[in-house]
């Protein structure tokens, strides 16, 4: 072999293709990440409007998993009109105030013999009414319609709770706070009926769904940061082999 056949070989950018193939390889894997985040996102949104349509159903009916979020159920708590809470500091169409929070035991259903606890949001009191319901011992129990939503985790930025007020949904704090030593589930159960209908200051209610589905535009970025890779490089190599 003659070395000027050797040579172009010899000069070949071998550590800038490494490179280059792994930064490749990274921002085609986020994009394709992106494109099935994308899929789940909007199986999302079709299960929520689905859901919306769907009649309340009882309760112990619906299996756990994901299926029964969005879905409207009915559930019986004994004393909850009058059960001890919680309040999360909340706004409500502008208005300061907090949601009023109480534990419900899960209905027990076939196949499902242990039942743990569930977290009631009962509604939003506003910041200008200082009274609150009676906590007593015993009440009777209430038949409500609900929407069953997951509970987010709190971000590290969330204030720590004062006593009973928080400043951010935490289901196991809440639990804990309330007494609760039963398994806590997963879900928050938003009253859509009142709770105390005799108390107009409670007033129910059901945050809105807000997907934000950007997805498709993180994916077109990643792809498209690929095939600039992908130019620049080539420009590279040509720029390295003619020299």
């Amino acid at each position: 072999m003659t070395t000027s056949e050797a040579s172009p070989r010899a000069r070949f950018p071998w550590g800038l293709t490494v490179v280059s193939a792994l930064l490749l390889a990274l921002l085609v894997g986020l994009g394709v990440w992106q494109v099935q985040r994308l899929q789940w996102k909007t199986g999302l949104m079709d299960r929520a409007d689905a859901a919306a349509l769907m009649a309340p159903v009882p309760m112990a009916s619906l299996p756990p998993g994901p299926d029964r979020e969005f879905r409207q159920v009915i559930i019986d708590c004994p004393g909850l009109a009058t059960a001890p809470f919680v309040e999360l500091q909340s706004i409500l169409d502008g208005e300061p105030g907090v949601r009023l929070i109480s534990a419900c035991p899960e209905p027990a259903a076939p196949g499902r013999p242990e039942t743990g606890v569930l977290l009631i949001d009962r509604g939003f009191v506003a910041e200008s009414v200082s009274a609150r319901p009676p906590v007593t011992r015993d009440g009777p129990v209430v038949r409500l319609v609900a929407v069953v939503r997951t509970a987010t985790s709190p971000g590290l930025m969330a204030l720590p709770p004062a006593g009973r007020h928080f400043f951010a949904r935490d289901n196991a704090a809440m639990a804990r706070v309330l007494g609760v030593t039963s398994l806590v589930g997963p879900e928050t159960l938003y009253a859509v009926t009142s709770t105390n209908p005799d108390w107009p200051a409670l007033r129910p209610s059901v945050p809105p769904v807000a997907f934000s589905n950007n997805h498709l535009g993180y994916a077109l970025t990643w792809f498209g940061l690929a095939l600039v890779l992908i130019g620049f490089y080539i420009a590279l190599v040509r720029r390295k082999l003619k020299s």
